[in-house]
């Protein structure tokens, strides 16, 4: 495991470090960047992405990498996720907003681009092949996860794959959620770009 220390003025090294973790410092400030000082100083075969407000099941590891393994022509591997409310919205309303999402999901799967519904903090894929479309660089305006899935796609390793075995589901905060101004916020853009009024690559909802 590699924590990538995004110049934080926490206690983010001391805490890491105290658990025995390996702990990289990045200085400039951006995800890209942080992810990519983590590409360059890992050592395995497969990279998962995860992020430090997101729980994972114990089997997480294998559940995504099971798919890589077993088959031919899988560029990166997504899971499915569900959010743990900060705010006084009860955990019921989100049930029924990710089983909204999951259906923009299969909509964008099946009928626009499969690489929007990629996120950050639960995927998979092989080091080599992260390299190979120079890691998380992107150009200004697109969205990171999803141009970086595209990359892959692109480049010939193969198709996004949905791993949809239950015990592989990740619980995230809804941060993301909230900084875009709430629950009924995130409602409406998921509708929007279910009916083609959003042209964004991707969304943190």
């Amino acid at each position: 495991m590699i924590v990538v220390n995004n110049n934080s003025k926490d206690r983010t090294k001391e805490l890491v470090e105290a658990a025995g973790v390996t702990c990289i410092l990045e200085t400039v400030q951006r995800i890209s960047a942080a992810r990519n000082a983590g590409l360059g100083a890992a050592n395995g075969k497969y990279i998962l992405t995860a992020d430090a407000d997101t729980i994972y099941p114990e089997n997480w590891i294998d559940l995504m990498i099971a798919p890589m393994e077993s088959q031919e022509g899988i560029a990166i591997c997504y899971g499915r996720f569900a959010h743990i409310p900060t705010a006084n919205t009860p955990r019921i309303v989100y049930f029924f907003y990710e089983y909204i999402a999951d259906l923009s999901r299969w909509f964008n799967k099946t009928f626009r681009e499969e690489a929007v519904n990629v996120y950050g903090f639960n995927s998979c894929f092989r080091k080599a092949d992260g390299l190979a479309v120079d890691g998380f660089n992107f150009p200004a305006g697109a969205g990171e996860d999803g141009w970086f899935a595209l990359k892959l796609r692109e480049k010939g390793f193969g198709k996004l794959y949905q791993v949809t075995n239950p015990m592989a589901l990740v619980w995230t905060t809804d941060r993301r959620m909230q900084k875009d101004g709430g629950l009924f916020v995130g409602i409406i853009k998921r509708l929007k770009k279910m009916l083609g009024f959003s042209q964004e690559l991707r969304t943190d909802l």
